[in-house]
């Protein structure tokens, strides 16, 4: 099942249903007015989402059909209650302090980073980037993400994987050279970390097919910079916390409500032949093979694109298309 939210005039959008192959859809507000009410509600309410899925690949729905169109969607939860990051491919964590001379901790193998991110906004699939100033260093990460019904706290990874409701894409929009500062500090993201977007659509793990397999997705991510193919590794390898993992690690002290958003960090594997899902990784690999870094970060202009392919080649969640602008207040 596939789900999104066209834009409206209210923060949270119209919940969709979508066809399969991203063609049609139909609004259903005598089931949910939103993807966030229908999370609340999911184990009533999923039933006839799945009908209204069924009948509208099948044809068999006329009245209320529409064409599909990812730029008209906002990100499947335009907010959340709650926005979780982790690094859930350590050879990306390890690459990357490797190349500060930095030894990792034999801990981050075991015990999985995590952090809060900004969640009161997210960008939808097709919106600009906006940033105050080129010199942050922006750089786009392409990763996995998960969405949760209630979860309650100490929840075990073995029962963790029945709370994954849906499965999107994301961007999580980063701002590599204010990361420094901040992380000097020792208490977490903040100004680094400004809206994330999100896949047109959110699936459900069953329309994923076999590709839905240990709480990870075994396909590839592919990502284009500026119209050049800039990595394409597979989702599902090397992927060191699975999501139930990473569920039960967010719960371990706190109840997750539903809605809750859980990525999985910059998808990254260790062949680098399939190349990488962020600039910072490829930045990364350049000054330990040459000594130096060459590949500049994001200028007003610049163009990311995501998306992940079935193996006929079709758009399982629709693409993340985005540009860099710059930063303009406009009070209403």
């Amino acid at each position: 099942m596939k789900l999104a939210s066209l834009r409206t005039d209210t923060r949270d959008g119209a919940l969709v249903v979508v066809s399969n192959d991203l063609k049609k859809a139909v609004a259903v507000p005598g089931i949910a007015h939103t993807l966030q009410s229908a999370l609340e509600r999911w184990d009533a309410v999923a039933p006839h989402l799945r009908k209204i899925h069924d009948d509208l690949n099948a044809g068999s729905l006329g009245q209320g059909v529409f064409d599909f169109d990812q730029r008209k969607v906002a990100s499947p939860l335009p907010r959340a209650y709650q926005w979780l990051d982790a690094s859930a491919y350590v050879n990306h964590v390890e690459l990357v302090r490797k190349s500060r001379g930095v030894e990792m901790p034999e801990s981050f193998w075991t015990d999985p980073l995590m952090y809060q991110g900004e969640s009161d906004w997210l960008l939808g699939p097709r919106d600009d980037i906006p940033v105050a100033d080129e010199k942050f260093g922006i750089d786009f990460e392409a990763e996995i993400a998960v969405v949760t019904g209630d979860v309650p706290m100490g929840v075990t990874p073995a029962d963790a994987a029945k709370h994954i409701k849906l499965v999107m894409l994301v961007n999580d929009v980063s701002l590599r050279y204010l990361a420094m500062a901040e992380l000097t500090k020792g208490f977490g993201f903040v100004q680094s970390k400004p809206a994330s977007a999100f896949s047109p659509v959110a699936v459900t793990p069953d329309a994923l097919g076999a590709a839905w397999q240990d709480g990870k997705l075994h396909l590839p991510l592919v990502t284009h910079y500026n119209g050049k193919l800039f990595g394409k590794p597979n989702a599902g390898a090397d992927m060191v916390f699975d999501f139930p993992t990473l569920i039960a690690h967010a719960a371990k002290t706190r109840f997750l409500s539903a809605g809750t958003i859980l990525g999985s960090g910059t998808v990254s594997n260790k062949d680098r032949s399939v190349g990488s899902s962020c600039i910072v990784e490829l930045r990364t690999i350049e000054k330990i093979e040459t000594g130096e870094s060459t590949t500049p970060f994001m200028k007003y202009g610049d163009n990311v694109r995501i998306e992940m392919l079935d193996a006929s080649g079709a758009s399982i969640f629709g693409a993340i298309d985005q540009k860099v602008v710059p930063y303009r207040y406009a009070p209403k």
